[in-house]
């Protein structure tokens, strides 16, 4: 009668007696009823806890009290009746087993005690949520963590160190308000327990033995961190708040405004040194964190020196991502979801990142309540099982026990962590604003409150860790610090930032247009053809790919000519691997490509495993080609690959939208740091854009690629020929080899620039749209534009000035003519615009009477606005359009009219009289 079910009974309580072993059973039972009842409260407290903690500074209601065990009355008004130990039957008399409430070990004590720490450790100025973690093991290696940190005391040292970071950002902000009044620098009021978390994180960050932290930074209380822990030299930011520029003048860059400054900088920590990178972020301010995300892993791919070329690379334990958000902004925007949702993803995980949320509790001037659904704001990181801890911002010391507990799970698991830092700002959105008009309850609790500096400085007087004159020295010393500072004014200069570590040997692009020999012995161009169709003896290959994608290279390439775009793109991509730049190519689907054209990652039909044939062009090959099939998002994504490109000019970074036009989910990327991070900022990048365009009777969307809003954020000046020194470029090719020059180019010259190439659907496959080995040879380069070298200039009076697709199907058309008057020249680059070649080219002709340009696109769209003041201006010739009319959407619908647009702009050009 030992065991009955799955119950176990020591036989040594039973006796003789039948009642009294009944006596003692029911004993047993009622122990075993109240053990497992407390269970089940201490882990109510765990779930649910976080909802009543004491987490809000400026809470509107009075914070109710906590004592759950006075009524139960409480709990119905928390509406946490879970939290009451009468709903488990418990007494205030009884005796459970617990050790600290930590695993609930076996040892005796009172329910009061238990609930009084579980009231301390979760209902206080803390609040946690980890229930929803994926695996027991991380819950109860939480619990465990969580519950034992916050019983720490903290030393005297640590203490004085907290109250002096924050009375030095308090002080900061007040010589700011005093000596610029007018001035919108989002300063670290309300919210100066940021100071303890970055205090806490880097003394951590230097006993973890990491070596680098990219962080990307909004604007609220940038510059404290920046100048408090960043080496940013205050008499940069006086410098610049008095009109001097933010670089030397030996660089064209126009700079950025006060609260995107940046700091990369090595600091000394207990005597380690760390290299702590702040990106610049616009005012989209979640934005930088993808971004920060991407230059992450570029530097784990450096560190780490692994082979990134495959789905299950690690990353780099020396290296940590830090995205610090604001509340309203992660809730609402986008791209944080799509950031989280990348965190655990092969080809974009960074072994997680830290996060934490300066939580002001407005956004802009709209409260939290009406700016969310979710409870909180960083529910979205449930969407990934990450633990968050919800901290009173008043409480430093519970902010760097919040540190502690995130670092440590972060460490251990390898995963993302939030910390929730609620606090307030003490101006509203920024210093000239007035939060009294839509906040006017919250902001009389806020300017009748002390400040928390003041508040942490006071308590540790009472304490007698300090007195109120070793708080003044704090203040007064760095007031003089701050003074002596703003008198170098005057002769601060700028310091050279610029093509340091990585990036030495490379320079700001030239004024003038440079030739450069992209091209390559034939003989290595085939052999790495060969190779990028070859796969291993065992692998079970798709029978159609074999057919026509392994079968037709291997041939193509032995008798070099017809080479179709995925060919000459594998030789661009295998030559520049051959010469040691890694390639990675990103975007959804790209390992076998929107149009099944590439097939650059073969998958084994039998196991499911993959092949980059790239990857085996030479068997002592040190650059890999990285295939990143992504989730499907563009912003994220495109951020991510961005901050790739900035970090390693040694690595041609490829992004493919699906179709052209998805680029507009990802547009803010290209507005904010594409187009114009070198302006703003010198960030020299080569990310290479690959979007599929063309008018093949798709409808509405993709159709375009909308050319004509890169062309508007382009530099390319109307007064004179560009140079290499325009901000992007933006080319529409006609040929593979085209095409394999572009790639090349990217990675051969001595600067970066992002470039933007309009690619090609219907061409993929096109048999008149194919190029030979020799036109990739080793004289061959980059051509901008091509003539026509069908026609005899002496009998031309006519030409069609086109890019892309049109010209093929200018070309049919002119040969059902017969119409040997007209000449086609081909745009293959917008920008930097080809001024000279077109001239050159023009000059073949003599008998010209009108030059047409020839779209695919609507008039209102496509490259005609961008051309014709150029080409009239520059190159000194009148042009006249011939396309598509305007049109409110890109393309039409109804395939009718598809097909009579089509006659109608390839008829057109033939016959309008001059």
């Amino acid at each position: 009668m030992g065991v009955i079910g799955t119950v176990g009974v020591d036989i040594a309580l039973l006796e003789s007696d039948s009642s009294n072993f009944i006596l003692v059973s029911d004993e047993i039972r009622r122990k075993r009823n109240e053990n497992s009842n407390f269970y089940r409260l201490v882990t109510a407290y765990r779930q649910h806890a976080h909802k009543i903690a004491n987490v809000n500074p400026i809470a509107l209601t009075e914070t109710p009290s906590h004592n759950v065990l006075s009524s139960s009355l409480t709990c119905a008004v928390y509406r946490l009746p879970e939290l009451d130990p009468k709903y488990y039957d418990l007494t205030s008399d009884a005796t459970v087993s617990y050790d600290g409430i930590i695993n609930v070990k076996q040892k005796q004590g009172p329910i009061l005690d238990a609930v009084e720490f579980l009231k301390s450790a979760y209902c206080g100025s803390i609040g946690a949520e980890f229930s929803h973690l994926q695996t027991e093991e991380e819950r109860e290696w939480f619990a465990e963590n969580y519950e034992s940190h916050i019983a720490e005391e903290l030393d005297n040292v640590t203490k004085i160190n907290l109250a002096t970071d924050l009375l030095k950002s308090q002080a900061f902000d007040n010589f700011m308000a005093h000596k610029f009044v007018s001035v919108k620098r989002y300063g670290g009021e309300g919210a100066e327990s940021i100071m303890a978390f970055f205090r806490e994180f880097l003394n951590l960050c230097a006993l973890g033995e990491l070596e680098q932290i990219v962080i990307g930074m909004p604007h609220r209380g940038r510059l404290n961190v920046l100048t408090g822990f960043f080496n940013l030299p205050p008499a940069k930011i006086f410098a610049k708040l008095k009109g001097k520029p933010d670089f030397p003048q030996t660089f064209e860059a126009t700079g950025d405004i006060l609260s995107h400054l940046i700091s990369s900088t090595d600091i000394n920590v207990n005597s380690k040194f760390l290299h702590v990178s702040v990106l610049y972020n616009p005012s989209h301010l979640e934005a930088s964190l993808p971004v920060s995300m991407g230059k992450t892993r570029a530097k784990q791919m450096i560190w780490q020196d692994g082979d990134y070329s495959k789905s299950d690379n690690r990353w780099s334990d020396k290296i940590l991502n830090l995205q610090v958000h604001g509340d309203a902004a992660l809730s609402g925007q986008g791209v944080n979801q799509e950031t989280v949702q990348m965190s655990q993803l092969p080809h974009f995980e960074v072994g997680g990142s830290f996060h934490l949320i300066v939580n002001n509790q407005l956004g802009f001037t709209t409260p939290a309540d009406r700016g969310r659904s979710s409870m909180y704001c960083t529910d979205v990181s449930k969407m990934v099982h990450a633990p968050v801890l919800h901290v009173n911002g008043d409480d430093p010391e519970m902010v760097l026990k919040a540190t502690r507990i995130a670092f440590a799970y972060q460490r251990k698991f390898r995963k993302d962590v939030f910390i929730d830092l609620n606090c307030y700002r003490q101006w509203g959105h920024n210093e000239l604003d007035d939060p009294t008009f839509t906040n006017p309850a919250t902001y009389k609790i806020i300017n009748s409150r002390d400040t928390v500096p003041n508040l942490y400085s006071k308590n540790l007087i009472q304490e007698n860790v300090w007195t109120q004159q070793d708080a003044e020295k704090v203040i007064n010393e760095h007031k003089d610090w701050l003074n002596d500072n703003l008198k170098e004014v005057d002769h601060y200069k700028p310091k050279d930032p610029c093509f340091k570590r990585q990036w030495e040997g490379y320079q700001q692009a030239k004024e003038v247009v440079t030739t450069w020999t992209t091209g390559l012995d034939v003989s290595l161009l085939k052999h790495i053809g060969i190779k990028s169709a070859t796969y291993p003896q065992n692998f079970n290959i798709h029978e159609n790919i074999l057919k026509h994608h392994v079968t037709n290279r291997l041939a193509k390439i032995k008798e070099g000519r017809n080479l179709d775009w995925s060919t000459a793109e594998a030789l661009a991509i295998g030559s520049l691997l051959y010469q040691g730049y890694n390639v990675r190519i990103s975007g959804q689907d790209v390992g076998r490509g929107t149009f099944s054209q590439r097939h650059a990652m073969l998958v084994d039909q039998s196991t499911n495993g993959t092949f980059i044939p790239l990857n085996s062009i030479d068997p002592n090959q040190a650059a890999y080609l990285e295939v990143a099939n992504s989730l499907l998002s563009e912003e994220a994504v495109l951020g991510f690959e961005y901050g790739m490109s900035i970090e390693n000019p040694n690595n041609l970074i490829i992004w493919e939208a699906q179709f052209g036009d998805f680029f507009n989910g990802a547009q803010i990327m290209f507005d904010t740091f594409i187009s114009s991070g070198e302006t703003k900022w010198l960030w020299a990048s080569a990310l290479t854009v690959l979007l599929p365009h063309g008018y093949d009777g798709a409808g509405p969307e993709h159709s375009s690629s909308r050319i004509e809003r890169f062309l508007q954020m382009t530099d390319s000046k109307e007064d004179k020929p560009d140079g290499d020194n325009i901000n992007m470029q933006v080319s529409q090719p006609s040929t593979p080899a085209q095409y394999f020059h572009l790639l090349r180019r990217q990675m051969v010259r001595n600067f970066r620039k992002p470039l933007i190439i309009i690619t090609p659907k219907t061409l993929l496959r096109l048999p008149s749209a194919t190029s030979s080995l020799a036109d990739m040879g080793s004289t061959t380069s980059f051509k901008p534009v091509l003539g026509d070298k069908m026609c005899n200039p002496e009998k031309v009076d006519k030409i069609l000035l086109t890019s892309g697709r049109h010209y093929y199907t200018l070309l049919e058309k002119r040969e059902s003519l017969g119409a040997t008057n007209t000449a086609i020249i081909r745009l293959e680059c917008f920008c930097p615009f080809p001024t000279l070649e077109l001239r050159q080219e023009l000059a073949n002709y003599k008998h010209l009477k009108v030059i047409l340009w020839c779209q695919e696109e609507p008039q209102n769209m496509g490259a005609w606005t961008f051309i014709k003041p150029r080409f009239e201006h520059l190159v000194g010739y009148p042009i006249t359009y011939c396309g598509r009319p305007t049109m409110a959407c890109p393309a039409v619908g109804v395939g009718l009219w598809h097909q009579q647009q089509v006659i109608d702009i390839t008829t057109k050009p033939f016959s309008i009289k001059y």
